[in-house]
């Protein structure tokens, strides 16, 4: 049985490696498209950010004015591939120390977001190197934990610990866990901000655990 987040737990969420606060949702439609997964996979991971967006009580939409799509994930088995996606490297500028990064560090996954002018997520990558690691998690569970993880700008160290995924007591299906679930809510509750650097923002987000 999951226990309900504290007010703290909440904080150390959005808390950095650095010690500084920063919470973020999206502020506009998000427009997903999917690089190198078959359609099957192509299904199971539109069906995960469609669950993840209608929890959030978000919106999607065909097209972003601005970026055509606005959430993009790559499903590749090499670094060097995201070198050979054209005008990648237009999108995320110094790509090639990037990848030489990652690559360094044997990395399988790493997420990069966007901001729009008051501060909001308007755009976000999700790159994910098919390792035997992550070929080994089921696509349901692989795309729902990477939606979860995309909806909010949780800090670096969120989920380290913990994942926000659960398996059922019959050891079958993989769901969020209901009090992450809780805190997307919170966290797109149209009346606070899309953006906050406060960390009294989150008892505000905490207080509205308990009102759901």
């Amino acid at each position: 049985m999951s226990e309900p987040l504290t007010p703290q737990d909440v904080e150390a969420l959005f808390t950095r490696s650095d010690e500084s606060f920063l919470f973020a949702r999206w502020g506009r439609p998000i427009v997903p498209i999917v690089f190198g997964v078959d359609d099957k996979t192509l299904s199971v991971v539109k069906g995960a950010i469609e669950a993840v967006v209608t929890l959030a009580n978000h919106k999607m939409a065909e097209t972003d004015p601005e970026l055509g799509a606005n959430l993009m994930l790559f499903f590749f088995r090499d670094w060097q591939e995201l070198l050979e996606v054209p005008d990648l490297d237009r999108l995320i500028p110094d790509l090639a120390p990037l990848v030489a990064r990652l690559e360094g560090a044997e990395a399988n996954q790493y997420r990069i977001f966007r901001f729009d002018e008051g501060g909001a997520i308007k755009a976000s990558f999700v790159f994910l190197r098919m390792d035997d690691q992550l070929g080994a998690v089921p696509a349901e569970t692989l795309a729902l934990s990477q939606i979860v993880q995309t909806i909010l700008l949780w800090s670096d160290r969120a989920f380290q610990d913990r994942s926000p995924l659960a398996a059922l007591p019959d050891g079958g299906q993989v769901i969020l866990r209901p009090e992450i679930a809780a805190l997307i809510r919170a966290g797109y509750d149209q009346i606070l901000p899309k953006m906050s650097r406060e960390a009294s923002h989150a008892l505000r987000l905490s207080a509205r655990l308990v009102a759901n």
